[in-house]
């Protein structure tokens, strides 16, 4: 969660500097929801849908700061080579699905990724397939969804309501009491947790995943929080009621989860000052390198997608 806020916050101040181009969002808000359900998977062995606020869970999965940014950058030492920028990257060879930014599209190929897993006789595995709010009243969801369901795979379905798809705010999204009731409707075994309350969602996150893997069916998890930024910092998110805002002023993942941290006796304030120290240093690190990394030159690279040869990252 630190290394997740680290990276978000050198994004935003070197987009702000004209430094990256295309757009850049952050999770600030959602680190909480992104850390628990990514540190319970096993890259490899299964299978991971993160979404653009997502950066927690993919360094809690396994992968490194330096290989977002070099996607941000276009470095062509990245995985994607340079071809796509920010966000949209992954690595199905490791169970990565890279990002598709009309995120109901996603979920039908993590149930693809699944069923061929079990296809291959595998087993013990689970996948997490992330979705935001606004992501739950999209057909190519509903029809996946319903796919997943009625072939009981080992599916989490985590659902981030920040309460806006966009700027469209949950009233004017869905009529259903909670957002459970879709999965409900399903035939999913449902969970709802506060996505900023740390141990709670590392509790209920925990729950759903280990269901999923020993063969209990696909779960619905909603995981409440406030997305406490703009859509992307080229948002200002002034849509956002004030009173909102106030409501969520004292729910910051990150500042619940070091008192909760130093309340158990995990880490002491030295502990996490340290670990923020830790992960300042290693952004900077990532950073100052992939400036200094090429990027594609169109006039001299091999664009054809069945020559390439995969590195092993």
């Amino acid at each position: 969660m630190e290394m997740a806020r680290a990276f978000d916050s050198k994004l935003s101040a070197l987009y702000k500097a004209g430094k990256i181009y295309g757009g850049v969002f952050i999770g600030r808000g959602h680190e909480a929801i992104a850390a628990c359900e990514g540190v319970y998977l096993q890259k490899g062995r299964d299978v991971y849908t993160p979404f653009i606020r997502e950066q927690a869970g993919r360094c809690a999965w396994g992968d490194s700061v330096l290989l977002s940014a070099r996607c941000y950058f276009g470095s062509t030492l990245g995985i994607m080579r340079g071809r796509e920028g920010n966000v949209h990257w992954g690595n199905p060879r490791e169970g990565t699905v890279a990002t598709i930014s009309h995120l109901g599209a996603a979920v039908s190929v993590a149930a693809g990724m699944l069923i061929a897993k079990r296809m291959q006789g595998e087993t013990g595995f689970a996948g997490v397939i992330c979705i935001g709010d606004g992501t739950t009243s999209v057909g190519a969801t509903h029809e996946a969804c319903n796919l997943i369901a009625v072939e009981k795979l080992p599916a989490v379905i985590v659902v981030t309501n920040n309460q806006y798809a966009y700027s469209t705010p949950n009233s004017q999204e869905f009529a259903c009491k909670s957002l459970c009731d879709r999965g409900t409707g399903y035939g999913m075994a449902t969970h709802e947790c506060d996505g900023t309350d740390f141990l709670q969602t590392l509790q209920v996150m925990g729950c759903a995943i280990a269901a999923a893997r020993a063969g209990e069916g696909p779960q619905w998890v909603v995981a409440n929080t406030l997305r406490m930024c703009g859509h992307g910092e080229h948002d200002d998110a002034a849509y956002i009621p004030q009173a909102l805002k106030d409501s969520f002023a004292d729910r910051d993942p990150l500042a619940v989860a070091r008192r909760q941290m130093q309340e158990q006796g995990w880490l002491s304030a030295d502990d996490i000052a340290a670990i923020q120290t830790e992960c300042a240093d290693e952004v900077q690190r990532a950073m100052a390198q992939v400036q200094k990394e090429p990027t594609p030159d169109p006039a001299t690279e091999d664009w054809s997608a069945t020559s390439w040869k995969p590195t092993r990252y």
